[in-house]
C-alpha cells in the first residue's frame, strides 16, 4: 500500500526535491534535505531514520488532538466509502449541513451563518470578499479599505496576503498595496525605550482611529486581526486591546473581523478566544487548522447574523455570493471535523488546555535566565522564545537567522523539532500535551539554547 515503506532518507529526499515546498528559496530547489516525517504517535513525530522528536509546533499549529487517531481515520474511511464528495453548488451533505450546525452552536453571539472553504487562506480570502460584497450590495462600493497590522499572517491567496503584514514574505510577489493598509505590530516588546504597556496601548488605539479617519470611515470596511499575531511570532497585544479596537470599529462602521485560524479549537482553552479569552464578539470569525486537527483540509468563515439580514430580504438587491470552491464543505473533511470535536468534547480538551496552559507559560518564562534570550511571550497554549546575540545594539538578519538555524539543529538532535523563524523559537505543541511532555520540551529547549550560545562563544559571535 504505501509504495515508499522501503526507500531510505537520501532516496526520499531526492524525490521530495520535486516537491515545491511553502515558501521555497528557489535558489535552493532540488537541493534541500529536509527531514522526512513516516509516522507520527500522540505529540511525537518519527523521521526517517527513526529518531523520535516531540513536535513542537504541531504540523502547522493545527494538530490540536494529536496524531495517531484510529477513530478520525475510520470516520474518514467511513464517510468516503459512504460517500465522498457531492457538487456543494447544487446539492447538501449530512457531514456539511451537521457540521455548520454545531459551528453556529458553539460560536460567539450571533455568528450563526457558516460558509465553508478548504484552508485558512480561503476562509481570510473569502471573508473579505464578503465583506465587499456586502458593501455592493447596500450600495456603498467606495468603502472597500482593510487596515491589518504589521507582521500579521492572514494568508497566501491574493486577498489574504495582501491583508499580511510580514513584509519580508512580499518580497517579488504582488499584492494589493491600494486597499490594504498596515498598522502596528501591537506587541509591547517593540514599543519605544521609556514608554509604559499603558501608553503603548493608547498609542495602538490612536494610531488605528487616525488611520481610519485619513482613509475616511466611509471608506474602510474592515479590520482584520489574529486575536494574537502567530507566524508574526506569537505577538500578544496589551490587555485591552481587542476590547478598544471593536470600540473604534462600533464608532466607525468598520466591520472587525477575527482571524482565529491558530486560535481556535483548543489551542486557547476554549472553541474560540474572541470573546472566551478576549470579551468581544467579532462581526466575523475566520478558523481552519484546528478545526479539524489537520487530518483533512477544512476551513470556515462565520458570518453574523446582523451582516446577513442587512444584505437579504424582499429590501435589497437580488444579488448572488459568488464566491466558492469545488471543495466547499467536502463530505469527507467535515466528517472529519465532526470527529474533531466528539473527540475535544469527550475528552474534555478544553479543560486539559485550561489547566496545563499555565504551566506551559511558566516553564517558557523559566527560560528568560539565558543570556541570548532577549523576549518571552505567549498565551494559552502558544509560546515564542526571542534570542539575540549583539546585546541589542544592531539589527543583523544574516545572524539572527543563523541563531535561529543552530538552535533548530540542536533541539533536532535532541529530539525535539521547532518552528525556527528567524531569531525565534516558537510553540504550538498539540493540546494533548501533559506536564511531564512539557518538562521534556522545554529542557531540551534549555539544552539547545545553551549549545548555541557555547557556539557563538567559541567562534567570537557573542556581542552580549
Amino acid at each position: 500500500m504505501n509504495v515508499l515503506t522501503n526507500l531510505g532518507t537520501e532516496q526520499l529526499q531526492e524525490k521530495d526535491n520535486r516537491f515545491i515546498h511553502p515558501w521555497q528559496e528557489i535558489k535552493a530547489i532540488g537541493t534541500s534535505k529536509r527531514t522526512i516525517i513516516k509516522k507520527a504517535d500522540g505529540i511525537y513525530l518519527h523521521d526517517s531514520d527513526g529518531n523520535r522528536m516531540i513536535d513542537g509546533p504541531a504540523g502547522m499549529w493545527c494538530v490540536n488532538i494529536g496524531y495517531g487517531r484510529d477513530e478520525m481515520a475510520d470516520a474518514i474511511r467511513d464517510q468516503a466509502m459512504e460517500m465522498p464528495y457531492c457538487s456543494p453548488w447544487s446539492e447538501g451533505s449530512a457531514p456539511a449541513a451537521i457540521l455548520a450546525d454545531k459551528l453556529a452552536q458553539i460560536s460567539p453571539g450571533d455568528l450563526n451563518n457558516v460558509f465553508l472553504t478548504n484552508s485558512g487562506s480561503t476562509a481570510v480570502d473569502s471573508a473579505l470578499r464578503f465583506v465587499m460584497f456586502y458593501n455592493n450590495v447596500l450600495g456603498r462600493p467606495g468603502k472597500k479599505h482593510i487596515i491589518s497590522r504589521h507582521k500579521a499572517y492572514h494568508g497566501s491567496t491574493y486577498l489574504s496576503s495582501s491583508a499580511a503584514g510580514k513584509e519580508r514574505d512580499k518580497s517579488f510577489m504582488d499584492t494589493n498595496t491600494e486597499l490594504f493598509h498596515h498598522i502596528s505590530d501591537p506587541k509591547p516588546f517593540v514599543r519605544p525605550d521609556g514608554m509604559s504597556v499603558e501608553d503603548w496601548l493608547e498609542f495602538l488605539v490612536k494610531e488605528f482611529e487616525d488611520k481610519i479617519l485619513e482613509l475616511g470611515a466611509d471608506k474602510v470596511a474592515a479590520f482584520i486581526g489574529e486575536p494574537l499575531l502567530a507566524s508574526g511570532g506569537v505577538s500578544v497585544p496589551p490587555k485591552g486591546y481587542h476590547k478598544r479596537f471593536l470600540d473604534v470599529c462600533r464608532k466607525h462602521d468598520v466591520l472587525y473581523i477575527s482571524d482565529e485560524v491558530v486560535t481556535a479549537f483548543a489551542r486557547m482553552g476554549h472553541w474560540f478566544a474572541s470573546e472566551d479569552v478576549y470579551g468581544i464578539v467579532p462581526d466575523i470569525i475566520t478558523t481552519a487548522k484546528g478545526l479539524t486537527s489537520g487530518y483533512q483540509p477544512l476551513g470556515a468563515a462565520l458570518i453574523s447574523d446582523r451582516l446577513i439580514e442587512q444584505i437579504s430580504g424582499d429590501d435589497v438587491a437580488d444579488s448572488y455570493f459568488s464566491n466558492g470552491f469545488t471543495y466547499s464543505g467536502h463530505p469527507v473533511a467535515c466528517a472529519a471535523a465532526l470527529k474533531n470535536i466528539e473527540i475535544i468534547e469527550r475528552e474534555g480538551i478544553l479543560e486539559h488546555v485550561q489547566e496545563v496552559a499555565p504551566y506551559f507559560q511558566e516553564r517558557l518564562r523559566g527560560l528568560s535566565d539565558l543570556p541570548i534570550v532577549a523576549d518571552i511571550r505567549g498565551e494559552g497554549l502558544l509560546g515564542c522564545i526571542e534570542c539575540d546575540i549583539s546585546g541589542g545594539r544592531e539589527e543583523d538578519l544574516a545572524m539572527d537567522h543563523e541563531i535561529g538555524k543552530r538552535i533548530d539543529a540542536h533541539c533536532h538532535s535532541m529530539g525535539l523539532m521547532l518552528r525556527p523563524m528567524i531569531n525565534m523559537c516558537v510553540f504550538s505543541p498539540p493540546c494533548i500535551i501533559t506536564k511531564e511532555q512539557i518538562d521534556e520540551m522545554f529542557d531540551i529547549l534549555r539544552r539547545g539554547i545553551e549549545a548555541t550560545m557555547e557556539d557563538v562563544r567559541k567562534e567570537g559571535l557573542w556581542r552580549g
